[in-house]
């Protein structure tokens, strides 16, 4: 659905005014016609803060003006416009203090500008500022990365009146206690590139108001929110937890802290589902024990969830922040329990395990019950770790959720995947059993065997080839699938969420189908529920021969796209795709025929992680390649056809990434079938 609110609208009308300008009067001469008056120097092109006042403090100065074309920073380029920029640290560091104000101009309709920086709305932050009064009209802050990005301010109930800049600066924090500020434009062409481009509107101001919306229309207003991936309207949300399916609902739980689109004092969020993929909101399931005050991160770690007697358990990690609470056990294993599956209540019995076992470090997290064949038992695994090589411990149920004894080390890693194991999943698909867990910020599968105390593995490998997947979770359906749904992102790239400018950060992944592959590792595919997602006409192109020449397919950035290249009549030597594709940005995904290497190219895709990822792909059976592509505004997920899965998060910068392309190289790449499906909302 498209969005049909306000800025919107106006964006709408101001460009079509922009364009309006008689035919003989140059591009140049129409800009300058049509651009409102902005104060000097509004991108510090001057290479200083000419026509900019310094109010306070030492934070801001010449030298907070520099040459983001001879720099870039540890997650890469500022991505400022043109040459300058203010970087808050370069004057006099971190923890430095100040204001800088612009010279007064007359609001206009519209208004933008490039910020980042920290995430603080109290203490950083560029604002609005009235001149007759000195209000603050509305403000901005960072979200805790370097790299710019592009804030749209509707500004029309100020429009003739007298304002001005603030980017205020006063957080004395040495880690983001900065913020960057540059590119301040001023009526239509805060909207555009200048190269024909529409920016994506963002900024939190613009998401004021909007929960009173009915729930489709507020989720579709966002150009940034997935439509059928679940993400929390406003805070942040990371690892699935509490995967279940009872009396014909999914549960989906997800740790949540509402307060902020940072990670925080946890709680459990909650949706539920009659399909794993048409999701409604439910109470925040789970919150944490009072803080002890400002920073004290304790809360409800990750866990799972099983039935029994009636009920429907969550079996979790109650963190405590030790720094905070000397002297008390950083990690033991709690339940709650729900006759409803509403509304939870603690056991009295809680801790359920006390501690972790003797000899063991303080790290204990994320419990996971499983049904063990081999004695007909509920056991459960968990997160531990030697020191220097992750582990994973096993407990078994004394015949309810509230009494478990240990058993022993499950096992023991080589130190390869991380020294520290996070949301060990352990269960049997057919005569194998398998592992996998969060090391080294990814997800690692093993498989083998298991003789009902230890897991001897046979076979590893990562659970998802891309940058976006972490905490996957496992659960079984009430038909026997092994179903699973993952956080898409991961530590390395916690910094790349532009969303929190629009207050929330963190989306799960379609549910996944789990199964074993042919060549013994861990495969997936998308559940069949998701083609009810299905929304609007089909593009089929039928069999097509690709060559050189680029074969556009479509115009979607909402969409599900598959295709099948008969390898057999393939003479290319590759084939790319190019999604969420426009004149300067897209995403490439290219096959390699000799290799069988599928490859992930992101670093020119929008304001997500940028990088490249490979997967080898099995040989297929019948000599045909399949993929199924999903692609949700911001997030793409693409499964091959042997169980590979490779995810990214993309968040395109402009409303014009929606072309989708292929091309055959140093060859005809000969696709048997190609389909675009237009998908419609998880919310509608």
């Amino acid at each position: 659905m498209a969005p049909s609110h306000g800025l919107v609208k106006l964006a709408l009308a101001l460009l079509a005014a922009s364009k309006a300008v008689a035919s003989p009067i140059s591009e140049k001469r129409q800009e300058l016609c049509t651009r409102d008056p902005e104060p000097p120097n509004p991108n510090f092109e001057t290479g200083n803060l000419e026509g900019w006042q310094i109010i306070r403090g030492n934070a801001f100065g010449d030298r907070s003006v520099v040459d983001g074309d001879a720099n870039t920073y540890w997650g890469g380029r500022f991505r400022q416009d043109g040459r300058f920029f203010v970087l808050g640290t370069a004057q006099s560091g971190e923890a430095a203090i100040g204001e800088i104000r612009s010279a007064s101009f007359t609001a206009s309709s519209v208004l933008s500008f490039l910020i980042s920086g920290g995430y603080d709305p109290d203490h950083l932050y560029v604002g609005l500022i009235r001149d007759s009064d000195s209000q603050i009209l509305l403000k901005q802050t960072g979200i805790n990365d370097e790299a710019l990005i592009h804030i749209t301010w509707d500004t029309s109930q100020w429009a003739g009146q007298k304002v001005h800049i603030r980017v205020h600066d006063s957080s004395t924090s040495e880690s983001w206690g900065h913020i960057n500020f540059d590119d301040l434009r001023v009526g239509p062409r805060a909207l555009t590139n200048g190269e024909g481009l529409t920016f994506n509107i963002i900024g939190q101001a613009n998401q004021q108001g909007k929960d009173k919306l009915p729930v489709c229309e507020r989720y579709a207003a966002d150009p940034l929110r997935p439509q059928y991936h679940y993400t929390p309207y406003q805070g942040w949300i990371n690892d699935p937890a509490g995967l279940s399916h009872w009396k014909g609902k999914h549960h989906l739980f997800s740790q949540f802290y509402p307060s902020s689109p940072l990670w925080g004092p946890m709680h459990w969020a909650h949706a539920e589902s009659t399909d794993a993929v048409h999701w409604r909101e439910q109470p925040v399931a789970l919150e944490p024990k009072p803080s002890a005050g400002a920073g004290d991160t304790s809360g409800m770690f990750t866990g799972s969830a099983y039935v029994d007697q009636g009920q429907l358990n969550l079996v979790l990690t109650d963190f405590t922040d030790t720094a905070f609470h000397p002297g008390v056990v950083q990690e033991n294993v709690i339940v709650a329990s729900s006759s409803d599956g509403v509304n939870f209540n603690m056991s009295p019995r809680n801790p359920v395990i006390p501690a972790p076992p003797a000899g063991s470090p303080a790290f204990f997290r994320d419990p996971k019950v499983f049904r063990d064949p081999t004695d007909n038992s509920w056991k459960l695994a968990i997160g531990s770790s030697t020191g220097d090589k992750g582990r994973v411990q096993l407990y078994r149920s004394n015949g309810d959720a509230f009494s478990w004894t240990h058993v022993g080390v499950l096992y023991t890693g080589d130190g390869s995947t991380g020294g520290v194991w996070e949301c060990p999943n352990f269960f049997p698909i057919g005569n194998k059993w398998v592992l996998f867990y969060g090391g080294n910020g990814l997800g690692v599968y093993e498989i083998g065997t298991y003789n009902g105390r230890e897991f001897k593995s046979e076979k590893r490998g990562l659970v998802d080839a891309g940058p976006a997947s972490y905490a996957m979770q496992w659960y079984k359906d009430e038909a026997g699938r092994n179903l699973a749904i993952t956080w898409m992102g991961n530590w390395d790239m916690k910094c790349k969420f532009p969303s929190r400018a629009n207050g929330w950060a963190g989306q799960q992944s379609i549910t996944r189908e789990l199964f074993i592959r042919a060549d013994g590792g861990l495969g997936s595919r998308p559940i069949k529920e998701l083609d009810t997602l299905a929304s609007g006409a089909v593009q089929n192109l039928g069999a097509r021969q690709v060559g050189g020449q680029a074969l556009t397919i479509g115009n979607n950035n909402q969409a599900r796209l598959k295709l099948t290249l008969d390898l057999g009549k393939t003479t290319a030597s590759s084939f790319t795709l190019y999604l969420f594709q426009n004149k300067w940005e897209s995403t490439v995904l290219t096959y390699t025929t000799g290799s069988r290497t599928l490859s992930l190219d992101t670093n020119n895709a929008g304001l997500g992680q940028p990088g490249k990822w490979e997967a080898v792909l099995a040989k297929p059976a019948d000599n045909k390649l399949n993929l199924d592509i999903f692609l949700d505004r911001s997030v793409l997920e693409v499964y091959a056809g042997d169980g590979t899965v490779m995810s990214a998060l993309i968040f395109p910068r402009y409303k014009e990434n929606t072309g989708i392309s292929v091309v055959g190289n140093g060859g005809t790449a000969s696709f048997s079938a190609i389909s675009l499906t237009p998908m419609g909302s998880s919310w509608c």
